[in-house]
């Protein structure tokens, strides 16, 4: 792969000498092992350790097809997906790939004793199948993660819907932890120009899911003057939801855990901060009973924050352990979006609040193509911006997605995969100037 790394480096090298590099045969990547997805049974969840079953190592370069395209992979991330993957939680992801492989003859790719995870990626598109015409070879690209057929009725108005909606790198094969990707080319995007590799790949599956979540129709529809619950506010996904509020002139209002990740939402601009290790809130009693006096004390905190206003929209992604309460705050007539479950998938509420109030639960899985572009563009124009807490080589994929898996990080936890040394990629170095700016702004510099 050197010499593609090197055609990379270059930055002036001809789409036409992009599509006559040899490709190797084979490329190294970050993978499971199908025969291994039973070695943490009997383990609780937090210590089942990524570092034991993520494995990089030479896999075959798959078969290219219609609509699609090979990328070299200069950056990844890590997103809780890969963690899921990589403890076999809640199922083994080789179910999604069977039964993908199950769908058609070039389907059957992705049905291997291994798979290639992850879900972000920056790079250069080194290949494209029968097809594309929009992408050439040795186009700058990053990737989303929605990998859709589009032969069903339904997903034409809204991609999520399609029947055969998957999330690449998670319920397909070929993902991005590796120094060469198989994507379909709808999933490609401009990489943002004043943004390093490794910063161009780590908000591709968050940004993009909290822009559907909170701004898009399909999700909170948010509007100047709403007040906004964030849980996890200065995380990969709650940082860039904070950034959308203030964005779009709505207030947030910042659930973290403690000081440090407090600082960091006050540095983003966000004002009313809850910082939960001071406050203490016991929301279960036990592992099988709530305490909807918890929830009260929430409530009570939120309104002598925002001046006596409840909360308009509720941004939910810890799922179990916080589900009840985020009911319980929201407004007469409020919303809770609702994606992921990092405590817990199996949620419960008192419906009361929810029925008698005329509160909606709106469920959001990532984001359509529209949704994902829009989200892409605001940041390549720099209203939004990427916060990596650390990178790491590809060849320490499992540290890193240990990190994520004991909540270690305050921001995306970054990959290099073909990319040598941190800090390659820029190509508006005007912009970039910008970009660290805000930055370091939220850094507190």
């Amino acid at each position: 792969m050197q010499h593609i790394l090197d055609a990379i480096q270059a930055g002036d090298t001809a789409a036409g000498d992009f599509a006559t590099l040899e490709i190797p045969d084979h490329y190294r990547a970050a993978t499971v092992h199908k025969d291994e997805a039973g070695i943490f049974e009997g383990i609780a969840t937090k210590e089942k350790d990524p570092r034991k079953s993520l494995h990089v190592e030479d896999v075959a370069l798959p078969e290219l097809g219609p609509g699609e395209a090979l990328v070299a992979v200069m950056a990844s991330a890590i997103n809780y997906n890969t963690v899921w993957t990589s403890i076999f939680e809640p199922v083994s992801t080789f179910g999604f790939l069977e039964r993908y492989g199950r769908l058609s003859p070039l389907t059957k790719r992705h049905d291997l004793p291994y798979h290639v995870v992850g879900s972000d990626l920056s790079g250069v598109v080194l290949r494209t199948g029968p097809g594309v015409t929009r992408w050439q070879p040795g186009t700058e690209v990053v990737a989303h993660c929605l990998s859709v057929e589009l032969e069903d009725p339904d997903g034409h108005d809204d991609t999520m819907l399609d029947p055969q909606q998957r999330i690449w790198g998670f319920e397909t094969n070929f993902g991005g932890l590796a120094h060469v990707a198989l994507v379909k080319a709808n999933q490609l995007m401009p990489k943002p120009a004043h943004l390093t590799w490794e910063e161009a790949a780590s908000p591709g599956l968050v940004n993009c899911t909290a822009y559907r979540q909170l701004v898009s129709k399909n999700g909170g529809d948010m509007k100047q003057g709403d007040n906004v619950l964030i849980w996890g506010a200065s995380g990969g996904l709650g940082g860039f939801a904070t950034q959308y509020a203030l964005n779009g002139g709505a207030t947030p209002v910042c659930v973290v855990s403690n000081e440090e990740k407090a600082e960091i939402c006050r540095s983003m601009g966000a004002k009313l901060i809850i910082n939960r290790s001071e406050e203490g809130y016991r929301f279960w009693k036990d592992e099988h009973t709530q305490d909807p006096k918890e929830w009260k004390r929430l409530g009570a905190k939120i309104r002598e924050l925002t001046g006596g206003e409840d909360i308009d929209i509720v941004f939910e992604h810890p799922g179990r352990e916080t589900f009840g309460a985020s009911v319980y705050v929201t407004r007469k007539g409020g919303t809770i979006t609702t994606c992921a479950s990092t405590s817990g998938y199996m949620h419960e509420y008192d419906n009361r609040y929810l029925w008698m109030n005329l509160k909606r639960i709106i469920s959001s899985h990532f984001a359509n193509y529209r949704e994902s572009w829009e989200a892409n563009r605001l940041i390549a124009k720099g209203k939004i911006h990427p916060t990596l807490s650390k990178t790491y080589a590809l060849d320490d994929v499992g540290q890193a997605a240990l990190d994520v898996h004991q909540n270690a990080h305050q921001g995306k936890v970054g990959v290099l995969c073909l990319a040598p040394t941190e800090g390659l990629g820029v190509r508006d170095h005007e912009m970039r100037e910008q970009h660290l700016e805000a930055i370091n702004r939220f850094r507190g510099v």
